[in-house]
């Protein structure tokens, strides 16, 4: 039964090859129809869409003409809007829909902070769709906010130039990413590093990774910090900026900072929602859309 299962799978596979093949042979003579789709971990969160409306907005401003579709990689905030009858594709359907469609070229944009799992799937996603029969040709997916050493010198500066202005020198930043168990999760110690290389306040913690909340914690009582802003590092103030961090329940980071004596300002705005960090996605779809 194993083999018959296995020579079946194998034979399966051949016939994709060779009817990709054929296609390649006589060759698609499609005229080129190029696409943009922007994917996001997603939101469940009204307030928070913002932050992909002013994304869509720019899209669709530097590429005129060229449609734009969204998915979310997350399938529990999917779901959840699903039961409120907001249906959102997820990255394949997406791109099975745009496939149909006759899209010859497509872009596909991370809106993730970092390369992490999420990331890594949506590039075998695409990957397995470049090339099917009848597919697309080619498929590009950009570069997260974080990619390159670049990126990250580049998001220090414009983030922290987003700062409230009302702050003062002795008060903290504290930073809330969302962190992974992923090897990604590295790019939050790195945005410590140069975050504080440029203002010694300046805090980056993690909900699910590290740095901690609690190393965040040591690092305020050891400057004798009496006062922090709590500012969400996604591009979303969603679920986890909203509960997490500015919630009113005994284990948020305002709840915990407040016991130990800091005052907190919560600041429930995502990083998409400033356009100058907008910009950084934009312009590595920018880079995707001149491969076509």
């Amino acid at each position: 039964m194993f083999h018959r299962t296995a020579r079946t799978t194998l034979l399966t596979i051949f016939c994709l090859i060779f009817q990709a093949s054929l296609l390649m042979a006589h060759g698609d003579t499609r005229p080129m129809k190029k696409g943009i789709l922007l994917v996001a971990f997603g939101t469940s969160i009204p307030e928070a869409e913002k932050s992909f409306k002013n994304i869509d907005t720019k899209v669709k401003a530097a590429f005129p003409g060229v449609p734009v579709r969204w998915a979310y990689t997350s399938k529990i905030i999917r779901h959840k809007l699903a039961r409120e009858n907001k249906i959102i594709d997820s990255p394949s359907e997406a791109l099975a829909k745009m496939m149909d469609e006759d899209f010859t070229h497509v872009a596909v944009q991370s809106l993730h902070t970092i390369p992490g799992k999420e990331y890594n799937a949506l590039r075998t996603t695409a990957k397995a769709f470049e090339g099917l029969p009848k597919g697309m040709r080619s498929i590009i997916v950009g570069a997260p906010l974080l990619y390159s050493p670049q990126d990250v010198k580049k998001a220090v500066k414009i983030i922290a130039a987003q700062f409230p202005r009302e702050r003062k020198p002795d008060e903290a930043i504290v930073l809330m990413g969302h962190g992974t168990e992923h090897p990604g999760n590295i790019y939050y110690p790195a945005l410590q590093y140069y975050f504080g290389q440029m203002d010694p306040n300046i805090f980056v913690g993690t909900v699910e990774g590290s740095p901690t909340l609690d190393d965040v914690l040591t690092g305020l009582k050891k400057k004798g910090i009496t006062k922090a802003y709590l500012i969400p590092l996604m591009s979303v103030a969603g679920d986890h900026a909203r509960n997490d961090m500015a919630g009113d329940e005994d284990d948020s980071w305002k709840s915990i900072l407040t016991k130990a004596g800091i005052t907190c300002v919560p600041v429930l705005k995502g990083t998409a929602e400033y356009d100058a960090v907008a910009d950084l996605w934009l312009d590595h779809l920018q880079t995707a859309m001149a491969h076509f």
